[in-house]
């Protein structure tokens, strides 16, 4: 290489770090059962993480009888706000984006709640609409699917609601840093991610928070547990007479991928962990027999059993049956020989579309 040619890609290098993202980004999911933070940078292919945050707060608890968050709920929900707002001054957070999702929605005081949220944390939070959260996290889950595949349902279990998304797949987005027109590249400032097209979606008022209300969370008789399932199973039925996704599945072009704490927790199961772990369950591609034979395994526990599991908790106990549930029921309407499982979702979207507005 010639001092001439090392000089010009040290020179085109020179520009790329000038032209790097030194945004920190970051992005709280608030749902009906959980709150969660992402905080990261941007990186060549993806985002670099600089710190995560996660509390079971139950917001919705008690919001199918009464119409309205409680104010023990609220409570438990600006706690964890609050930390949330440290950890953002903490990183230096510069672009972020809060929203939240089907409890907030629903409730009759939901607006009084996103002021006080604003009076109490500063955090000016969104309350999205069904179809932006279904493709947000389609967003997220994007790079977890299988390209060989060109339609995949995407499903995002919740507290409150229960979203289905059909999505076709698209080429990968270019950003304006990885043009071709320079030798060598620069490096690119931006992630690339797949850019899927949502064709159709579909989604039901019940999540596992409201399943449990409605059946109970703690002890499960088969027959109960066959009620959710069925229940479930005839919700999403219309969507699947409508498009016909079960055919799709027999010709072996349609995936199926889910997100929620429902799947993420059968896998953690499935792999024995001693304790949770992401790096070991997002990702993972599990025969959907073995997971409806776990869901099987859960709903036949005890309470006590399930607190006692790692991977479940006290916290999740009392609803991880009613999440097998409609887990099931999708597998059923929809059954695909492996599922692929995502500890990611809306969280990611709100990131990347963050990162790709610059």
């Amino acid at each position: 290489m010639t001092v001439t040619s090392q000089a010009r890609k040290k020179a085109l290098y020179k520009k790329a770090a000038k032209r790097a993202d030194n945004n920190v980004y970051a992005a709280i999911d608030l749902g009906t059962n959980n709150c969660r933070l992402l905080v990261a940078r941007s990186s060549r292919k993806n985002f670099r993480v600089l710190d995560t945050f996660s509390r079971i707060v139950r917001l919705g608890e008690g919001l199918s009888q009464t119409g309205n968050l409680s104010e023990e709920a609220m409570r438990r929900t600006l706690s964890a706000l609050k930390i949330c707002t440290s950890k953002l001054k903490r990183r230096g957070v510069t672009k972020l984006r809060c929203v939240a999702t089907e409890a907030c929605r629903r409730a009759a005081n939901g607006d009084d709640f996103i002021k006080r949220v604003k009076q109490e944390t500063g955090l000016d939070l969104e309350i999205i609409d069904n179809s932006e959260e279904a493709a947000l996290a389609i967003m997220g889950c994007a790079p977890l699917l299988n390209p060989d595949l060109p339609e995949a349902l995407i499903f995002d279990i919740g507290g409150g609601s229960t979203e289905v998304s059909w999505i076709r797949q698209g080429d990968k987005e270019t950003t304006s840093d990885t043009a071709k027109s320079h030798t060598p590249k620069p490096i690119p400032s931006k992630p690339v991610v797949p850019n899927p097209v949502m064709e159709d979606w579909y989604s039901v008022s019940k999540g596992v928070v409201t399943l449990a209300e409605k059946y109970g969370g703690r002890d499960i008789t088969p027959e109960t547990y066959q009620q959710m399932v069925q229940e479930i199973y005839d919700d999403f039925l219309i969507f699947e007479q409508k498009h016909g996704f079960a055919q799709r599945v027999r010709d072996g072009k349609l995936q199926l991928l889910g997100t929620s704490g429902t799947v993420t927790t059968l896998v953690g199961v499935y792999k024995k962990l001693p304790r949770y772990d992401r790096n070991r369950v997002d990702g993972t591609l599990i025969n959907c027999d073995t997971a409806i034979g776990l869901c099987h395994k859960i709903a036949s526990m005890t309470y006590a059993q399930r607190v006692a599991n790692p991977c479940i908790g006290s916290q999740r106990a009392d609803l991880v049956v009613a999440g097998c549930a409609i887990f099931e029921a999708l597998a059923k309407l929809w059954p695909v020989a492996q599922l692929r499982v995502a500890d990611r979702g809306l969280r990611e979207g709100i990131l990347y579309k963050l990162i790709n507005e610059g």
